[in-house]
């Protein structure tokens, strides 16, 4: 019998499953000390958090938690995987197109904006010393970690508590999920749509999953409007602007969170070609047009339901 608890994290929907219903409060508050730890070390919107401390005082060498280390080692990397689509250097460019508070205040400011493209400084600027836990960055240089923090929380909560249970758990972070101990016989079913908080049997396509991890992005849920111009939070570090529409959404399944949500983010950036660098490099995806025009590479299991 699977049980589930869902509560508010990271400015999101959390939802912890397990394979053991007596063991559920023991993994949500497993799953509750990452997130908590993550959202102190690096949000954007607390004045409280390192990252925060950090760009207040930015130019000079600063020693970090682990943990902060661990994160922008994250962002660094899928920097680097991407070829700079999904780049942690855009924490100036968030703030230009209005995405500088949690989102139900973003969306209540209907300000009019307006835009011209700054592309983000580059993550080559950044200057990290993992092992020394040592960070510096350029006067004016804002980390933004959105896209893969997340994600790492989500890897690091499934892992630490399947320990802490001992059974198997599924942990999802606005919809990033990531697996950790044995699955439930014939597997996790998860339901691939464009909004995580929609219901259980909404449209999109059901799959089951036995491990690993599975992340979705979208330009269709975190939308918002500042006088005439229509936004989205997915940002191309190139323009500092947000991405051009292509896809809707991209489901990516990979055996990291990490690894999941930067390739679906780096698809939504790059549009068209996406499909081809997805199905190069093995990792199963679904990629909706706008047109809500399917496509699926890699080895991604056939339609069960219809898409949304």
């Amino acid at each position: 019998m699977i049980a589930a608890a869902d509560f508010r994290a990271l400015g999101t929907g959390a939802r912890v499953l397990t394979t053991r219903p007596d063991r559920l409060p023991s993994a949500r508050a497993s799953v509750e000390r990452v997130v908590q730890a993550v959202d102190a070390a690096c949000s954007r919107f607390r004045e409280d958090s390192e990252l925060g401390r950090i760009h207040r005082a930015g130019g000079r060498a600063h020693s970090i938690s682990l943990l902060l280390a661990e994160l922008v080692a994250a962002g660094l990397r899928a920097a680097q995987m991407t070829e700079g689509a999904v780049d942690p250097t855009v924490g100036r460019a968030m703030r230009r197109i209005g995405y500088d508070d949690d989102f139900p205040r973003v969306v209540r400011d209907t300000r009019p904006i307006s835009l011209t493209p700054d592309p983000a400084p580059g993550w080559r600027c950044v200057e990290l010393d993992l092992a020394g836990q040592r960070l510096r960055l350029p006067p004016g240089v804002e980390l933004d970690l959105g896209a893969s923090a997340k994600a790492f929380a989500a890897d690091r909560a499934a892992r630490e508590a399947a320990a802490a249970a001992g059974c198997g758990v599924l942990v999802s972070l606005g919809g990033d999920i990531s697996i950790a101990g044995e699955a439930p016989e014939g597997g996790w079913r998860v339901l691939v749509t464009e909004d995580h908080a929609g219901p259980d049997d909404g449209p999109g396509q059901t799959v089951f999953l036995t491990g690993g991890a599975l992340a979705t992005s979208s330009t269709t849920v975190r939308r918002w409007r500042r006088g005439d111009v229509q936004l989205h939070h997915i940002v191309d570090p190139a323009t500092g602007l947000p991405a051009l529409p292509w896809w809707r959404t991209v489901s990516v399944g990979a055996a990291s969170c990490v690894d999941a949500n930067v390739a679906a983010t780096a698809a939504i950036v790059w549009g068209g070609p996406a499909a081809d660098w997805l199905a190069r490099h093995g990792l199963p995806s679904r990629l909706v047009a706008l047109d809500g025009a399917v496509t699926a590479v890699a080895g991604w299991p056939a339609e069960t339901a219809a898409a949304g």
